[in-house]
């Protein structure tokens, strides 16, 4: 247990000049030290460690009080990299996109590439092709429009993906783990880590595509509830909804957005739900919404904000969500 223990404590020790070097670029053993509360000696070892394997660059030599120069570190934020893609439709034809994204969330390499129907060997080609030219590369982030169970993607407004255990062969195939996420969830990410939200903030995003089932994300204490089998936010499930692949009129919508409302606001009680949507305009909505509210009171309501910054929100989150599982999910010392 003590060895157990000596370890643990290493890796937290370890992690901490890790955060600490992220955030400052650069800096000395004794400027670290003094950052992480650690002694000089445990500093000495750790950045010994972290240069070896590659994570820490000797950087330029400093003047010291009365003593001999400074050896100043720098963080290395190539040192992993991480290859985030996604699809979508466009104009009839599937989009794939596919960043390589370095530790400070840079952007190093983005392509886009437009098939007239989803291919997944096109897309094993695509990340073979960036593993090859990044081989830094240590996780893949997948965004989908729909939602993955143990590597098989059960539901997607994309049928060519449902059933699909693309997840599991792509891990198999180039044995890297893959972190997959709906568009929704990513762009609540987004769209929070963006406006710099509070953790404790008790958030919901909706998301009302054009001719497809809405999707909805929830966002509680800096996560993103998932539910049994991650399958929570599928309202699309509701029932007396709408057949979504027809077109509608500005007043059933704005009927079904209301109700839609309604019924997450009972059950879930948010502060803030913010709509992705283009169909109506804000001046239209809100007398629509203050009279509904008239007609259907509640004790109380949230706080709407109409967003057109889905596809802006889907991909900083998809990112920031790919790297996040880059961080290591150490265990409390006990």
């Amino acid at each position: 247990m003590r060895i157990a223990n000596a370890n643990l404590m290493k890796e937290i020790n370890l992690n901490n000049v890790r955060q600490v070097m992220k955030r400052v670029t650069t800096a000395t053993k004794p400027q670290l030290a003094s950052l992480t509360k650690l002694s000089v000696v445990t500093v000495n070892s750790l950045v010994k460690e972290l240069h070896e394997l590659g994570e820490l660059f000797e950087d330029l030599t400093v003047p010291s009080n009365g003593g001999r120069p400074a050896q100043t570190y720098r963080y290395n934020y190539n040192f992993s990299l991480a290859l985030v893609m996604y699809l979508k439709e466009k104009e009839g034809q599937v989009l794939i996109s596919a960043t390589v994204v370095n530790l400070e969330n840079e952007i190093l390499a983005k392509d886009e590439h437009i098939i007239p129907v989803f291919e997944r060997q096109f897309i094993y080609d695509i990340i073979g092709n960036s593993v090859a030219l990044y081989p830094s590369i240590k996780v893949i982030g997948l965004g989908i429009p729909g939602q993955a169970v143990n590597g098989e993607i059960k539901v997607s407004s994309h049928h060519e993906l449902t059933g699909s255990r693309m997840i599991q062969e792509i891990e198999h195939q180039f044995g890297l783990p893959i972190l997959v996420e709906n568009d929704v969830n990513a762009a609540v990410s987004g769209y929070c880590m963006k406006q710099g939200e509070d953790e404790k903030q008790y958030l919901l995003g909706l998301y009302f595509p054009t001719r497809y089932p809405p999707g909805m994300g929830i966002y509680l204490n800096g996560k993103i509830l998932k539910g049994n089998q991650g399958m929570s936010g599928e309202i699309k499930f509701l029932p007396d909804m709408p057949d979504w692949s027809l077109e509608m009129v500005k007043d059933t919508f704005i009927d079904t957005i209301c109700r839609i409302i309604q019924t997450v606001n009972a059950v879930l009680a948010p502060d803030k739900i913010v709509i992705y949507q283009d169909k109506v305009e804000t001046e239209i909505w809100t007398p629509a919404w203050e009279a509904y509210q008239l007609q259907h009171p509640m004790p109380i309501y949230p706080q709407i904000v109409f967003q057109n910054t889905f596809q802006e929100d889907f991909e900083a989150g998809l990112r920031w969500l790919t790297l996040k599982s880059l961080e290591p999910d150490l265990p409390e010392l006990r």
